[in-house]
């Protein structure tokens, strides 16, 4: 069976305040920010779209899925993030060693509490 989807187009993180957000997800996270149009602001990250937006209404009030940010270089990323005052959650962590590569993560929040993290695919020598 083919499915229609081709990738991820756009992932829609919500925020109680869009100007403190931008700020962070601009200045702290270096993404590539496209436009604000009232409470929606959006945001590049290699070929995803991010989109943040105040809920509509109690039911979407809530904190985000958690969005996995590719890095070459998951510590040299972390500590960039850190001297931008990104709240951090943990150290980089090896999650599973694969057959060709080891897989590490480490996570931080956005002014909004959502959890987001950083991912690093390290091939082996």
């Amino acid at each position: 069976m083919t499915t229609p989807i081709q990738n991820i187009g756009q992932i829609a993180i919500n925020t109680h305040d869009v100007e403190r957000s931008v700020a962070v997800y601009r200045d702290a996270l270096g993404l590539e920010f496209l436009f604000q149009a009232g409470p929606l602001a959006f945001f590049m990250c290699g070929g995803v779209r991010i989109m943040l937006s105040v809920a509509e209404n109690d039911e979407f009030d809530h904190p985000s899925s958690i969005v996995y940010f590719r890095v070459e270089d998951i510590r040299a990323a972390r500590d960039e993030l850190a001297s931008r005052g990104v709240p951090l959650e943990d150290e980089p962590h090896l999650i599973a060693e694969m057959p060709d590569h080891d897989l590490w993560m480490t996570f931080f929040r956005d002014p909004d509490r959502n959890y987001l993290g950083l991912m690093s695919e390290v091939r082996r020598s």
